[in-house]
């Protein structure tokens, strides 16, 4: 998604993005596939409005950490309201590009996992943002991309509405980010939802 469209959408993201009917499964389907646990330090890119973050919050506990990086000031701030509210002190969000993490993220230490939700097949330079997040593994975590492609078999008759919906979102259903993770990982996982339309893949990083 274009800085133009989430400055404006962000402030009725939740609502228009179609997340409870359709987008939800696919969230908790890979906060669920990461297998989390208390104590895990996690970073969420493009974390949008931060919609994935009471589900990896609940999983880590106040002794976890998450940490959740998007490119649009905008919907940080719709994040920003959600953590506040929640009153979670072990959140953290930072204003930066997937693609070009900023020091203070490289400095800190590795992360258990690291999540990608509806966020690569939007993201411009989505090889490097997957390559610069990778980076900040540690050896052993798991890595989880959920995101779009067209619906496939009998769901077909879905395409038209599924690219409406793609189009709005700015995402492009031909990307298929997660075939990097299915090449470099290690015991993977591929679950497909909502007829093709959803994908869910995670692994884990060889030692």
């Amino acid at each position: 998604m274009s800085g133009l469209r989430y400055r404006l959408v962000a402030g009725l993201y939740d609502v228009v993005s179609l997340e409870w009917p359709v987008y939800r499964a696919g969230r908790v389907a890979g906060v669920a596939a990461t297998a989390l646990r208390a104590g895990d330090r996690v970073l969420d890119v493009g974390c949008g409005t931060g919609l994935t973050m009471p589900l990896v919050r609940a999983s880590v506990g106040a002794g976890g950490a998450v940490v959740g990086v998007d490119a649009s000031p905008q919907m940080l701030r719709r994040a920003r309201s959600r953590v506040d509210r929640a009153g979670w002190t072990n959140v953290h969000l930072m204003l930066a590009d997937a693609a070009d993490p900023p020091p203070a993220l490289r400095a800190g230490p590795e992360f258990d996992a690291v999540l990608f939700v509806y966020a690569l097949s939007v993201v411009a330079d989505w090889r490097r943002a997957w390559e610069r997040a990778i980076d900040l593994l540690r050896p052993g975590g798991r890595a989880t991309i959920v995101d779009l492609a067209l619906p496939a078999n009998g769901w077909r008759i879905l395409s038209p509405a599924a690219r409406l919906a793609c189009l709005a979102g700015g995402s492009d259903p031909h990307r298929h980010p997660w075939t990097p993770l299915e090449a470099g990982f290690v015991d993977v996982r591929h679950e497909v939802l909502r007829g093709g339309h959803i994908h869910v893949v995670s692994g884990r990083r060889s030692g």
